[in-house]
Formats: structure tokens, C-alpha cells, sequence
């Protein structure tokens, strides 16, 4: 027992290891989640314009007005706690900066010249979107990503040290910091190591 035991005799060590793979599992699914929805908003309002961009980027905007964990806490008491409400409620609330993102970096492509060579021999808006302008929005979609990645762990580990996401059966870094801020004068380490 490198990092001791909890209240009821179980090895921290192998329940942080068990809830690294539950909070990596909630994150990775969030972001994707998060990523799809929020690639397909930006692409269609940097794309097309007008009315659409007004129209998606307005909703944008509602849901920008909201801090993010105040809607995901809305969202899991509405769905109520498990793992996939979880992933559910971290891609609802999250895909608003990719739609920033995606919209920005999709006005600045569709303005190059192999853009409108690509209209003038002809080609349809799906294949310029998905053929010309979608693959080079990869590398800042991946950047992007794998910062959220922590994002979606910390805000993981919030909900559901609130309550509110994965059940306590489950081990994960939340439910562990959630039971161990019982025991801080006793056994320090029981919220420490989670917490770190």
C-alpha cells in the first residue's frame, strides 16, 4: 500500500490507477462528442454565411452566456448520474469552442485559391467542405482536443465530487476526493492523492 489505504481498507494506488482509465474513458467520449457536434455547427456557419452564420452563431452565443459548469450540472440533474449521461452532458455543454474554432479557421480557408479553383471546375459545397476545407482543420481540431481532454477530467472529477456524476460505486477521482474531505484531519492522504 505505496499511498495507504481508504476507510475501508482498500489500496488508493489501485483505485487512482481504476479511475485514471473511468475519467480518460468520460473525457476522451466527452471531446469527441463535443468535437463532432461543434465541427459541424463551425463548418456549416464559416462555410455557407448569411442567415446560417447568424443563426448558428447566435445559438453559440447562448450557450456561451452560460458558465460551462452550471449548464453541465443542469444538464446531469436533468439526465440524472451515470457514465454515459456523463459523456452525454460534457459533449452537450463543450462544443461551443470548437464551433468558434472551427468557424474561424473555415472563413480564412474557403477565401484561398484552391478553394475557388475547386468552384470553378465544378464542385459540389459538400466535396469542397469535406474533400478541401475538413482536412486542413485537423491539426488545430487535434491541438485543440487534447487540451480539452483535461478540461472534461477536471470537470469530471467536479460533478461528480458534487454528486452529480459517475455513482459512488464507481472509483474515480471525483468519488474519491468527495469520500476522503470527510476524513482531512484523520487521514490526509485519502483526498490528497486524488487531488493531485
Amino acid at each position: 500500500y505505496l499511498l495507504g489505504t481508504d476507510q475501508m481498507g482498500r489500496d488508493i494506488l489501485s483505485r487512482l490507477i481504476f479511475g485514471v482509465r473511468i475519467s480518460l474513458i468520460v473525457s476522451i467520449s466527452g471531446v469527441l462528442v463535443s468535437n463532432v457536434i461543434g465541427t459541424i455547427i463551425g463548418l456549416s456557419s464559416g462555410y455557407y454565411g448569411g442567415f446560417i452564420d447568424i443563426f448558428l452563431m447566435r445559438f453559440t452565443d447562448i450557450f456561451l452566456a452560460f458558465p460551462f459548469l452550471l449548464l453541465a450540472i443542469t444538464f446531469v440533474v436533468t439526465l440524472g448520474p451515470s457514465l454515459q449521461n456523463m459523456i452525454i452532458v460534457l459533449g452537450i455543454t463543450g462544443w461551443v469552442p470548437y464551433a468558434r474554432l472551427v468557424r474561424g479557421q473555415t472563413l480564412s480557408i474557403k477565401e484561398q485559391e484552391f478553394i475557388i479553383a475547386a468552384r470553378t471546375v465544378g464542385s459540389k459545397n459538400f466535396r469542397i467542405i469535406f474533400k478541401h476545407i475538413l482536412p486542413n482543420l485537423v491539426a488545430p481540431i487535434i491541438i485543440y482536443s487534447s487540451l480539452e481532454i483535461g478540461l472534461f477530467i477536471i470537470a469530471e472529477a467536479s460533478l461528480t465530487f458534487l454528486g452529480m456524476g459517475i455513482p459512488p460505486s464507481i472509483p474515480t477521482w471525483g468519488n474519491m476526493l468527495s469520500l476522503g474531505r470527510n476524513y482531512l484531519s484523520n487521514a490526509w492522504w485519502l483526498a490528497t492523492f486524488p487531488g493531485i
